[in-house]
């Protein structure tokens, strides 16, 4: 019986559909969930500062390998074993984070599955002012103190530049925060939005998708759950995918390959999901050319 431990920012609810995809993944490889592998699940519920009690917990656990979410996740991990095997699924730059010196060449005990995110918030984008009257000012909603927001930050302004799009900040440190954002929002002229990756932000999901569908304006979303409870677009890689994907190195690790001889991946599948019934109680009219474009329509 091979013990896994899954170390997730998420709460447990938000969370499923992750270990969904990944226990679909490593069912493929012959690891089944009460079988031959056992999770240790431990959920930080948003609150990122528990992740490094977290870690230390499943290394005191023993457990044979440690699955975890995003840069502080992989972080967390990082500083609790260098010898327990560690395979990331995150949506920011590992290189840049400290998680591993090379996409290529990880070495350590750490490897995993990543998309580069500031390249997918530009596409995001594009998608957004293309298909909903050529937007030339898309309010992008952050939070300042997380490590996605330092990276899109670098970027902005090459982006705003190639793209010829105003690319304001709405800041969000804590949830409860967000009514005074969109009240800034709703000063700023701004003709879309998009909604950076964040962990706060994916666990506060449905309240964010309310807010902005009170605006009646476009927006874009990082990941797929969004569009799920009623955001109106998705471009990307979708989280389930990444950690189904994920079991493959897994796998791998669990039949003797060390981490350090696996690099990085990243993946070469993206999706536009629409959902059909938000653009019509906004009453926003969709294009067929973004229709037609589009992996899957929610009608």
């Amino acid at each position: 019986m091979v013990r896994i431990g899954r170390l997730s920012p998420l709460s447990e609810e938000a969370e499923q559909p992750m270990i969904d995809g990944l226990r679909a993944g490593l069912a493929e490889q012959g690891w089944i969930d009460g079988k031959n592998l056992a999770f240790e699940m431990r959920f930080a519920a948003g609150h990122l500062d528990h992740l490094p009690v977290l870690a230390e917990d499943l290394v005191r656990a023993q457990v044979d390998l440690i699955v975890t979410g995003s840069n502080p996740g992989a972080l967390a991990a990082k500083r609790a074993t260098n010898k327990i095997p560690v395979v990331f699924v995150t949506t920011g730059d590992p290189v840049t984070a400290g998680i591993v010196p090379s996409l290529a060449r990880p070495g350590g005990n750490l490897t995993g599955i990543s998309v580069l995110g500031l390249e997918l918030n530009a596409k995001r984008v594009q998608l957004l002012s293309e298909s909903f009257g050529n937007l030339k000012r898309v309010a992008v909603l952050t939070n300042p103190g997380a490590p996605y927001t330092t990276e899109f930050r670098a970027q902005r302004a090459k982006i705003s530049s190639t793209l010829g799009i105003d690319l304001p900040l709405m800041e969000v440190r804590e949830i409860d925060q967000l009514p005074s954002a969109f009240e800034v929002l709703a000063r700023s002229k701004a003709q879309g939005i998009l909604v950076l990756a964040d962990i706060m932000f994916l666990s506060n999901r449905q309240r964010i998708v309310e807010m902005v569908a009170a605006t009646r304006l476009p927006a874009t979303y990082p990941d797929r759950g969004f569009v799920d409870v009623g955001g109106l677009m998705f471009y990307g890689a979708a989280l389930p995918d990444m950690y189904r994907h994920a079991a493959s190195l897994v796998d791998k690790i669990l039949r003797g390959a060390r981490p350090a001889d696996l690099p990085v991946q990243q993946p070469t599948k993206f999706r536009l999901v629409i959902n059909s019934r938000t653009a019509q109680a906004q009453n926003l009219v969709v294009p067929m050319s973004l229709l037609v474009r589009a992996d899957e329509v929610i009608e």
